[in-house]
């Protein structure tokens, strides 16, 4: 099977173990230890001739998704048999169960490849002396009675079925059969569909992971023996037992991502690891944490935590990770806090707002941070001068920490940080001062957020040798001068974001050699043409090029990009709208309004904008990407909400022509603006098929005909702007129209009426032009029937008032039920106002008595 093995002597071969005295193969260590594996071709069935084999090892080979060779059944001596990770699928064949002498079966594999199948696991009641059994990601689902057969091995130590399908039905079918398994230790059920009350389980148990189920109910009281217990990712409520902070055995607690409420309970004994995260624990951090002195990971992270952080927490000298971000803390952070901290690497206080950092200027930390996020506390004293020898840091977050003035000069000495967010701060001054010399090799994110501060000067230079940078984002800051043409040697950026700045100058044509996904240029001084090629072939994504100088006209490309968002807002391009935009399938705003730009609107643009898209894919949180869109006539800025909307806007320009029809298609487009435009022809009459549209803008173009009454099926329409047109006949009415009540919405259409408009009324006379017709009024409408008609204007007055006094009469002395109730109605009214009158005589009679 390997290339070494030559000669007649197995037992010299590499990864051959034979029997001291029998000289019989006992065992065969198989797994790769470098790029060759072994591959189903070279699975012999000779294999199956070595009688006395007791350990078998063929994991992390590559047997391209073969089925397990059924030979194995033969080898009845095995003890030991590992075929995990090995790209094996199929039914696991039931040949297995005749290994009665085997205690470690280990079947696992990722969650990536073609999984092996079990229906029938009958065949394990044959493995009498199993202890160790592994099917992580096997899938079990048509297997019944699991705890039935799995209570015909009373070995059993360990259970490991993560990512099996299973259900409660699978494996607690008969609950006391399971729990009769007076011998498991060990039982791994995580990443399953297991839902309902958390079961009854083994008395011995020391270690359970029920993580990333749908559990639901309390926890239990009942801890036992249990060492671990993980119950991560589930629906647990209710409050966390008091049993568990007196055990003196319980060493890891994962009770994360649960709806557990209540406050903390005071924890004694031998924790190492303690994750309440993601709950709606409330209270303070008890002060006996500080008596946990085994604790090496504390995390109570996205709680509704109050009060300080105790003092006692820094007596834990075996502390690696502290984590009580997002929460209500407060009060101040001393150097106390963290005195014999020597072995922590993770520190993260964020989003606690009323928290404050006070530490004097020349402290030194006894640990060396790995990573710190402050994000949203007070840091006082300027930036942090206690950071100056934390030279292992990987991630620095300070964002939003009240953090003003310059840079210090000794942190450009300092290696450097693949991983630094400053934004939101007052930082001022060059940039120079960045620990950017060099490169980061590690897998860990490599970004520079740098946005929303008060940077000035250029892009240094300098910043050209972080050639490992994947994310840049400078904006909102002062900076001047060009984009350095150095920063081409940033093969790895897929964002750049420079946008709300002072730059200038063209835009580089080296941009279209950088992988990137989002590049965000937005109100700057950039002139010049639109850079060729920059949408050739690429991967960009997003691409914000609005509010600059920029001109010429748009090239065609080469289709290509995936566009999610093409914006070009207030530039001066002209020519015509590229019909390049119309291959790019997922774009969602389309936003080049305030240009230049002349010639019909694209008829293929009707085949865009079907479904938001996640920009997950754009990079991280951190890079805050904000778009300045106009809906419902009011600049608004994106940016949590931004991939769930859709918007074209392509008004102020010189576009022409009639709106196509095609575009009435697009049912998820939530903003439509064509605002200010000359375009011509009607509104088209299905524009009631664009069932999400919130907003609609077509104002300021030569829109003529009536508007559509489909109009009135938008029942998502908040704003609707249709003033300035030659639009005439009635306006529809009904659904959400009824709430749109602004008369400056339809203004300078003359030939509109109806509501919020004037009346309508019968045809005008011929012998009015166009430009003469008066508006239409209760008054004018006898008017236009001639003077003498006036008289009519008067009748019509007093018939209406008697017809409705004498109608009223009738009614009432027709109908005794409301003639009763008027009168009723009436006495109380005099009443109220009888009350009234006196109590305000007697107020008045006080009032002069006083005098």
């Amino acid at each position: 099977m390997l290339s070494s093995w030559v000669g007649n002597d197995c037992c010299s071969w590499e990864r051959v173990m034979c029997d001291g005295v029998t000289r019989n193969v006992v065992s065969l260590h198989l797994r790769p230890d470098g790029l060759y594996s072994l591959q189903s071709k070279e699975l012999s069935h000779s294999l199956g001739e070595v009688r006395h084999l007791k350990y078998l090892d063929l994991s992390f080979n590559y047997f391209q998704e073969s089925q397990i060779p059924e030979f194995i059944g033969s080898l009845k001596e095995l003890t030991y048999l590992n075929l995990s990770y090995s790209a094996f699928s199929g039914i696991i064949p039931h040949h297995i169960g005749n290994l009665s002498n085997l205690k470690i079966l280990d079947l696992s594999s990722d969650k990536y490849s073609k999984r092996l199948i079990a229906h029938d696991m009958n065949w394990i009641s044959g493995l009498s002396s199993l202890e160790h059994i592994d099917l992580s990601n096997v899938n079990l689902n048509g297997v019944k009675n699991l705890d039935i057969v799995l209570y015909k091995i009373p070995s059993l130590l360990q259970l490991r079925l993560k990512n099996c399908n299973l259900t409660m039905t699978h494996i607690f079918h008969t609950p006391h059969k399971f729990t009769t398994l007076s011998n498991l230790q060990y039982i791994d059920l995580s990443n399953n569909k297991l839902m309902g009350p958390i079961p009854t389980f083994p008395m011995k148990l020391t270690e359970l992971d029920l993580s990333h189920n749908k559990l639901t109910g309390p926890i239990p009281i009942f801890i036992g023996k249990l060492t671990k217990l993980d119950l991560s990712y589930n629906h647990l409520n209710g409050s966390i037992p008091e049993s568990f902070g007196r055990s003196r055995l319980l060493q890891v607690l994962n009770v994360a991502h649960n709806k557990l409420t209540g406050p903390i309970p005071t924890f004694s004994g031998n924790l190492t690891k303690l994750d309440l995260s993601y709950n709606h624990l409330n209270g303070s951090i008890p002060e006996s944490f500080g008596r946990l002195v085994s604790l090496r990971s504390f995390s109570v992270s996205s709680n509704s935590l109050s009060g300080t952080i105790p003092i006692s927490i820094g007596q834990l000298s075996k502390l690696h990770s502290f984590d009580v971000s997002h929460n209500s803390l407060e009060g101040v952070v001393y150097e106390a806090h963290f005195s014999n901290l020597s072995m922590l690497k993770h520190l993260n206080a964020a989003s606690n707002t009323k928290l404050t950092f006070n530490v004097s200027l020349e402290w030194l930390p006894p640990f060396q941070l790995i990573s710190v996020d402050l994000t949203s506390c007070k840091i006082t004293n300027g930036f942090p001068q206690w950071l100056r020898n934390q030279i292992k840091l990987i991630s620095l977050v300070l964002s939003n920490a009240t953090i003003s003035g310059p840079l210090p000069t000794w942190l450009r000495k300092m290696p450097i940080i693949p991983f630094i967010n400053l934004s939101h701060n007052s930082l001022s001054g060059p940039l120079t001062n960045l620990p950017i010399g060099g490169t980061y090799d590690g897998e860990e994110l490599r970004g520079l957020f740098l946005q929303n501060n008060l940077f000035n000067e250029s892009i240094p230079t300098e910043l050209c040798n972080r050639t490992d940078l994947e994310y840049l984002n400078l904006s909102w800051n002062r900076l001047t001068g060009k984009i350095p043409n150095c920063l081409q040697n940033l093969q790895n950026l897929k964002v750049m974001m420079l946008s709300s700045n002072r730059l200038s100058g063209s835009i580089p044509s080296f941009i279209q050699m950088l992988p990137l996904v989002l590049l965000n240029l937005n109100d700057n001084n950039f002139s010049g043409e639109f850079p060729k090629g920059l949408l050739d072939f690429s991967e960009l994504g997003i691409l914000d090029l609005g509010n600059n100088a920029l001109c010429g006209k748009i090239p065609e490309w080469i289709p290509g990009t995936e566009l999610v968002i093409f914006r070009l807002h207030g530039n001066n391009f002209t020519g015509g709208i590229p019909r390049s935009l119309c291959k790019n399938l997922k774009l969602q705003i389309l936003d080049v309004a305030h240009n230049n730009f002349i010639g019909n609107i694209p008829h293929c643009l009707g085949e865009l904008f079907n479904k938001a898209h996640s920009l997950d894919d754009y990079g991280p949180e951190s890079s805050e990407e904000t778009l300045l869109q106009v809906l419902n006539g009011i600049p608004l800025e994106f940016t949590k909400t931004l991939q769930f909307f859709i918007n074209m806007d392509l008004s102020s320009n010189k576009l022409v022509g009639e709106i196509p029809v095609e575009l009435t298609a697009l049912q998820e487009l939530v903003g439509l603006n064509l605002s200010n435009n000359h375009l011509g022809g009607g509104i088209p009459d299905n524009i009631g098929n664009m069932t999400a549209l919130s907003s609609l803008d077509l104002s300021g173009n030569k829109l003529n005909g009536s508007i559509p009454s489909s109009i009135a099926a938008l029942t998502f329409l908040s704003h609707l702007n249709l003033s300035n047109n030659n639009l005439s006949g009635q306006i529809p009415t009904g659904n959400q129209l009824q709430t749109l009540i602004d008369p400056s919405i339809y203004a300078g259409n003359k030939d509109l009426c109806g509501a919020p408009l004037h009346l309508c009324g019968p045809p005008f006379p011929n012998n009015y032009s166009n430009h003469e017709k008066p508006a239409f009024t209760l008054k004018n409408k006898y008017e236009v029937a001639g003077e003498p008609n006036k008289v009519w204007f008067y009748v019509d007055i007093m018939f209406g008032f008697a017809t409705g006094f004498w109608g009223v009469i009738v009614l009432l002395m027709l109908k005794k039920q409301w003639r009763h109730k008027l009168f009723m109605f009436a006495e109380g009214i005099m009443y109220k106002i009888h009350v009234a009158v006196v109590v305000r005589v007697n107020k008045m009679k006080r009032g002069r008595e006083a005098l």
